[in-house]
Formats: C-alpha cells, sequence, structure tokens
C-alpha cells in the first residue's frame, strides 16, 4: 500500500485503550520490536503519552521520524471548517511531530463544539455535569469538514487524508464533493465482519483500507460489548488452518486481514504479543481456508454508535442501517 509515495505498513500498532501510565512504554517496545505504523485518535486520551514513546524511540537511535507512519483522527467536535487545524494542532504538539502521515475524520458524526481548553479529549458528552449527561449534535455537513481536512493537507499538516467508519452512500458523496481525494477508509473488519462490498468500492475508488479491531470480540471483552463466545479465534476454520501452519489462532486471523488486501491495527501492551501479531509475513493461507474463514462472516458490528450511543450517552445516534 501506497500513500503519497511513502508505504503504510501492513500492520500496525493500535492505540486504542492503552492506558495512558502504560502508553510510552508500550509505544517504545512496540518500534523497538519493528513496528513502524502507529494508529492513534485524540479520542484515545493518550496522545502525549504516545509522542513520549515515539520521542524516546527516535533519541535511542531505533527509528527516525521518516521510517514511522503516525496515524490520528479528527474527533466530532471538531467537524467546523475553523476547528480542523485547531485540532491537528493540538495532535500534534502532543505527539511533539510536525506533521502526520495520515489524519483521519473518526466518525461521520458532527458534534457540539467543546474548547480545548475546557476539556480535552472532548469525548462524547456535551456536558458532563448535566442532570441528563447527552451528546448533542452539531449541524456541520461532512462536506465542510473535509474542506477542513483538504486545508490541513495543503499546509502539509497531514501528508494524506482519508475517513473511519463511512459506508458506501457516504463513501460515493465524498468522492462527488473531494477536490482532493481520501487515500484511506478505515472500518470494522474482522471474519465475522467482513464487509466486502465496501471495501471492493474503496478499492474501486482507489482508496486504501485499513481494519480496525481485526480479532473482532477480543478488543471488546473488557468494554462487555462483546461476549467470550463471539471469539472468532475458537472457531474451527482458524483452529484448522493454525494445526496445518504451526500458527496461533490470532496470528492466521491477522493474516486472512492482510491476505484479504487490507492494513491491519491490532493492539496488545504485551511483549510476546507485540511479537506474535507482526510475525504474520513468513506463511500463507490457502483459498480453501481464505474462503473458510471469511464464511464465518455473520454481520456482527462490535463498535456500533446506534448501540453504544444510547446505552453510554443517553442518545440513539445510528450510522449503519
Amino acid at each position: 500500500m501506497t500513500l503519497n509515495d511513502k508505504t503504510i505498513p501492513k500492520v500496525g500498532f493500535g492505540l486504542w485503550k492503552i492506558a495512558q501510565e502504560d502508553c510510552a512504554t508500550a509505544v517504545y517496545n512496540a518500534i523497538k520490536v519493528g513496528y513502524r505504523h502507529l494508529d492513534s485518535a485524540c479520542d484515545y486520551g493518550n496522545e502525549k503519552q504516545v509522542g513520549e514513546g515515539i520521542k524516546r524511540a527516535i533519541d535511542d537511535g531505533l527509528c527516525t521520524r521518516e521510517d514511522l507512519w503516525v496515524t490520528s483522527k479528527l474527533w466530532n467536535s471538531f467537524h467546523a471548517k475553523e476547528h480542523v487545524e485547531l485540532a491537528l494542532q493540538k495532535t500534534l504538539d502532543d505527539l511533539q511531530l510536525e506533521y502526520l502521515d495520515l489524519y483521519l475524520i473518526h466518525f461521520p458524526i458532527a458534534s457540539k463544539y467543546v474548547p480545548i481548553e475546557t476539556r480535552y479529549p472532548p469525548e462524547w458528552i456535551a456536558n458532563p455535569d448535566a442532570k441528563i449527561p447527552k451528546m448533542e449534535l452539531a449541524p456541520v455537513p461532512l462536506i465542510e469538514t473535509w474542506q477542513g481536512m483538504e486545508a490541513v493537507y495543503e499546509k502539509g499538516l497531514a501528508r494524506q487524508i482519508g475517513v473511519c467508519n463511512y459506508n458506501s452512500g457516504l463513501l460515493h458523496d465524498l468522492m462527488s464533493y473531494a477536490k482532493i481525494k481520501p487515500s484511506m477508509l478505515q472500518i470494522e473488519s474482522h471474519p465475522y465482519l467482513t464487509q466486502e462490498k465496501l471495501i471492493r468500492l474503496a478499492k474501486q475508488y482507489n482508496i486504501d483500507v485499513t481494519a480496525f479491531s481485526p480479532l473482532g470480540a477480543l478488543s471488546y471483552l473488557e468494554l462487555d460489548m462483546a461476549g467470550a463466545a463471539e471469539s472468532v479465534i475458537e472457531q474451527d476454520a482458524v483452529k484448522h488452518a493454525g494445526l496445518r501452519l504451526g500458527k496461533t489462532p490470532a496470528q492466521i486471523v491477522l493474516r486472512w486481514g492482510i491476505q484479504r488486501g487490507t492494513a491491519i491495527i491490532p493492539k496488545t501492551t504485551r511483549p510476546e504479543r507485540l511479537i506474535e501479531n507482526l510475525s504474520i509475513f513468513d506463511f500463507e493461507l490457502n483459498e480453501q481456508e481464505m474462503v473458510a474463514i471469511s464464511a464465518l462472516n455473520i454481520n456482527r458490528r462490535f463498535n456500533d454508535p446506534g448501540d453504544f450511543c444510547e446505552a453510554a450517552f443517553n442518545t440513539f445516534n445510528p450510522i449503519y442501517d
């Protein structure tokens, strides 16, 4: 995958849900064992610590800035055109970087603006002190947000721009007005949610795809957004391939992800898992194994605002039908 003449590594280090106190060391360790693709976001609340880990790795000679592919994301409350650069500059300051390799619209959701000095990251709720705390949407069309993204691209603050969590309709719409075309679509995708039509559409538009939560339920067990019985690594199709190849079930699922043409961003803070997740380039699944794993699709989406916004933020706000 090449964006702006620089290749995005197929396996990245996902930074969602990594505690601040663990984050700098986790980033440093990831770079030390060979990760060069870091997937960050304002909303993860740990970009200062990510920046500390990156700086330490560069200072220790583990890599240069040019070796790294750093992605971050525009949060919902900064969708107004005049707030996009403000949000990106805060991210750059926290990461101690002069530019991002890729900046993404995190969700196709515009929420009420919260000044950085008031609360950062703003998170989902407009006023946590309200009697009934809830999301408050803002009347900002996605075309305006994209114009803000194009502006930061033109200033060189982001080498590439793209979107997350868009469906096919929004992607068609974006391509109709974008002067600078998106380079990347980041979506939830794993064997239970293959999203084959959306991925095919993105590639038809020459947009690369990154799959988040590539191991499915494993990312959501601790949040009570998935049950242990939903773990894809327990499926026979995955286990059989692992036995044939002498690989762990997780490695089989991650290999399936990159072999179907997406970048993937698994998350772990365990040193042995960091190495395991990166060690998927010395084997290949055969066609029968690829088909069998893809056949596990049940359109099970774990990260769905239509579910969690109402439960957590007292606001029903679906973005997928």
